[in-house]
């Protein structure tokens, strides 16, 4: 039977089971190839059963001399049987199995895994995983596979499943690997890889057969990724900007800012200058912790656009943070003529122009047209959103929007060029896993003058006192502060999580009354929560309560305190794009992490955010403490899903990378890797 012939295809069972098996993601029976287990029980003790102790998990192999359904009043029924082997004889027990005397039966000889009890005086071998023996054993004596399960598929039909398809297909055939990777890298062939991860005879070979699976998984990524970049190099821009023509200005502008560029952002500038210069669109991202400078930097790259005489368009994900970036884009590039606009859910058209006569700001049409950048939400995606020019998109914290809304952006130019931008700490090598479709800019610097946020973690027997010493800074200071609670309201099941609402009252009332208090959260409407952004920053309240709706675009530069209520429940990356809300200034600045954890490893990974103040370095503590899951997020999207992989093998991706790099140049010498590689739908790309 041909491995990729789809399950609901095939009927009987599989067709009764496609929608079960779906939710395992296996669509096709070559996905039970790479379902693969997530621990083995150890079964393969072999005893005979003279000599089997209460307490073993053993095997013992022998005949079976008695089985039936038994009634009681405890158990509905149980089943019983008696096995012997030349040694001795034990007795078996099942509850509400009635089947089992339907599937074995009296002189079979079978082979029985469980765990040995002393019951009623004598040994039992209780609920034991069992098989008739004909030839191999697959389900007892031995390590034994446990697989990913759903409703109505166990672990022991999905067992029998794989053990036929792995003797009935041509595994050899199925390997695309080129040999020179395997013999260089001392890598098994695919078939050895899939025999071993599924029926090993030692934990050893799992670990030998996951890491040439786990190769090849990152191995396609990485080409995959190479290949998406090279079709997109393909591309041509109708009109490409002649940057050189602006080289003086651009240098004046640079020089005009009221701050020096940091070296990083000096780096990212002339790599973006370099792709605004070629005939192939760019297509860059742009990586950098929160108040690293990425806005800046886009600015620049938004005012070439201008000079250029093409238009920009920029999408942020939340009303907060695009109004953030109107704030700080007007500031820079208006006194220089360029004109910028607003749009958002709840703002129809919001316009900073020296330019501008004010009876045309209502003017659809006018304002789009006369526009040099646009700056909004979800809503600059409207079918009346319309460029003439469109030269430049950029898109904030892109992971959070889908391949249709990025198409769509872009939809609106020809061939514009493309810079993406992310706050999410990502370790550089996993980085350049998951984008290797683009070119990356780091921002690893923070801009001069800032100083390290000094955080400290702090027990529950500290509150009192820090929030003395809160109040106290707050007066001296007249600064600001931040307090985060994870959820807005409490919750049942989880009372002792602090929630935003009902700590603002205690916060008000009780432990600052001489101090002004807002409330911010998701449920406000965008207006109230602009209105209440706007007080703060204008400081007429001293402390924000929040939940983390704030984690971006919120710029407050007296804000020299973070407090974040249950710190415990957010991974470090989070944490410190919490923490990047303050230290916005040359103040020293301050962030307090409350919880009640007592777990060593918690509050060790906590403790990490007092010495690691670089992003990426606390997403690769996260990484190996607590997985990727929590760098990434639930419900990011655009996320690369690993399968057998993990992003936290930072090695063996290296590796990936480099294999992938030199194989590509002579791909058209590999036909199977190739074929591969059109059967999953991408262009088949040949660099001369």
């Amino acid at each position: 039977m041909n491995v990729n012939t789809p399950i609901a295809g095939i009927g009987g069972i599989y067709k009764k089971y496609a929608g079960r098996l779906e939710k395992l993601g296996i669509k096709k029976l070559e996905d039970f190839l790479f379902h693969i287990p997530f621990r083995y029980e150890d079964f393969s003790l072999i005893s005979k059963i003279s000599s089997v102790q209460a307490g073993e998990i053993v095997t013992i192999q022998g005949e079976i001399t008695e089985i039936k359904n038994e009634y009681t009043r405890k158990w509905k029924n149980l089943q019983k049987a008696k096995v012997a082997d030349e040694t001795d004889e034990i007795d078996i027990i099942w509850f509400n199995q009635p089947y089992i005397p339907k599937t074995l039966k009296k002189g079979d000889r079978v082979s029985l895994s469980g765990k040995v009890k002393f019951a009623l005086n004598k040994l039992v071998l209780e609920t034991p995983e069992f098989e008739v023996i004909n030839g191999n054993t697959i389900h007892t004596g031995r390590l034994v596979p446990i697989y990913p399960e759903t409703r109505g598929i166990s672990s022991k039909w999905i067992r029998r499943q794989v053990y036929k398809l792995l003797h009935e297909s041509d595994l050899i055939s199925m390997d695309t690997m080129p040999n020179e990777i395997l013999t260089k890298n001392s890598f098994m062939k695919l078939a050895d890889a899939l025999n071993k991860i599924h029926f090993p005879n030692s934990l050893d070979e799992v670990g030998e057969a996951r890491k040439r699976l786990s190769f090849d998984e990152l191995f396609m990524l990485q080409l995959k990724g190479i290949i998406k970049k090279e079709d997109w190099k393909k591309k041509t821009v109708t009109n490409s900007f002649k940057i050189v023509d602006f080289q003086n200005k651009i240098e004046e502008f640079l020089e005009s800012l009221p701050f020096e560029l940091t070296n990083a952002q000096k780096k990212a500038v002339e790599e973006i200058l370099k792709d605004l210069k070629s005939k192939k669109p760019m297509n860059r991202l742009l990586e950098g912790d929160v108040g690293s400078g990425k806005t800046v930097v886009a600015a620049i790259a938004m005012h070439i656009a201008c000079l250029n005489g093409f238009q920009s368009v920029i999408m942020a994900p939340t009303e907060i943070l695009a109004n953030q970036h109107f704030d700080t884009i007007s500031k820079l590039l208006t006194p220089l003529g360029v004109t910028v606009a607003l749009k958002t859910g709840s703002i129809k058209y919001k316009v900073a122009s020296i330019k501008y006569k004010k009876e045309k700001i209502h003017n659809t049409n006018y304002i789009i047209k006369n526009t040099d950048i646009l700056i909004g939400t979800h809503a600059v995606l409207s079918d009346k959103i319309n460029f003439d020019k469109l030269g430049l998109v950029i898109i904030d914290e892109q992971q959070r929007f889908g391949v249709r809304q990025r198409s769509i952006i872009r939809g609106k130019g020809k061939s514009p060029h493309l810079l993406t931008m992310t706050a999410t700490p990502i370790p550089r090598t996993i980085a350049l896993t998951l984008y290797g479709d683009l070119d990356l800019s780091f921002l690893d610097e923070m801009p001069h003058g800032r100083k390290i946020v000094k955080t400290w973690l702090t027990p529950e027997e500290k509150r009192s006192g820090a929030y003395q010493w809160i109040e106290k800074e707050l007066k001296k200071n007249k600064s600001q502060a931040f307090i985060i609670c994870p959820f807005i309201e409490e919750s049942e099941t989880m009372t002792t999580v602090k929630a935003a609402t009902k700590e603002f009252e205690i916060l008000k009332t009780k432990i600052f009354p001489k101090l002004k208090l807002a409330l911010l959260h998701g449920k406000l409407k965008s207006k109230e929560k602009e209105q209440i952004l706007t007080d703060f920053k204008n400081k007429k309240y001293d402390i924000l309560v929040a939940t983390p709706v704030v984690e971006v675009g919120i710029d407050i530069p007296n804000a020299t305190i973070m407090v974040i209520e249950a710190s415990e429940r957010f991974g470090l990356s989070q944490l410190h794009q919490l923490r990047g809300r303050v230290g916005r200034s040359n103040m020293q600045s301050y962030c307090l992490l409350f919880t009640e954890a007592k777990n060593t490893k918690t509050l060790e990974r906590l403790r990490g955010m007092e010495r690691i103040h670089i992003g990426a370095e606390l997403a690769e503590l996260d990484l190996r403490l607590r997985g990727p899951g929590e760098i990434f997020g639930t419900t990011q999207h655009g996320i690369a899903e690993l399968k057998i992989a993990s992003f936290s093998d930072l090695p063996l991706i290296q590796k990936a990378k480099k294999e992938a790099e030199d194989i590509f140049p002579k791909l058209k010498s590999y036909p199977k890797l190739s074929e591969k590689l059109q059967s999953e739908n991408l262009s088949q790309i040949s660099p001369d």
